[in-house]
């Protein structure tokens, strides 16, 4: 009964975040992005401290892909210019901090990254408010490809 129940709920979260991710604008989908790497390592440090080496891996691991496959890739360099390029440059520096934190255990490394995360999260609301007042469909040139 349990596995019937809990598979079913992982079914509802799928169906609900497929559909977030279907009708989410381009801001909000950065935003989500960030949300997944601030909880992957907030796991990642979680599962660190509680010495689950493999749950630890695996949260970094999900974290650094969500930076390099999702963050990273969304930039458009040509478009977003000095902008892009800079959060390129930082999005490499969050992924090599993050498996330096994995290989050292060290949970103050993956503090940093949340840090700098929740940080660009932060300016990203503050951006996406303004263009929203101003225009629904406006996102900042550094991500123009998404």
């Amino acid at each position: 009964m349990f596995g019937t129940t809990s598979r079913g709920v992982n079914a509802y979260a799928k169906v609900g975040l497929e559909t977030g991710v279907t009708s989410a604008s381009p801001h909000k989908l950065i935003v989500m992005l960030y949300d997944g790497a601030l909880a992957a390592i907030m796991t990642g440090i979680t599962q660190m401290k509680a010495g689950n080496v493999q749950e630890k891996g695996n949260a970094i691991s999900k974290a650094i892909r969500i930076i390099d496959d999702g963050l990273k890739a969304s930039l458009d360099k040509e478009v977003g210019g000095e902008i892009a390029r800079n959060l390129d440059a930082l999005y490499d520096y969050m992924s090599r901090r993050l498996l330096e934190a994995n290989i050292k255990n060290d949970p103050a490394i993956l503090d940093e990254v949340r840090g700098l995360l929740a940080d660009l999260r932060d300016t990203w609301n503050q951006i996406g408010g303004a263009n929203t007042a101003a225009n629904t469909n406006a996102q900042p040139a550094a991500f123009a490809s998404m």
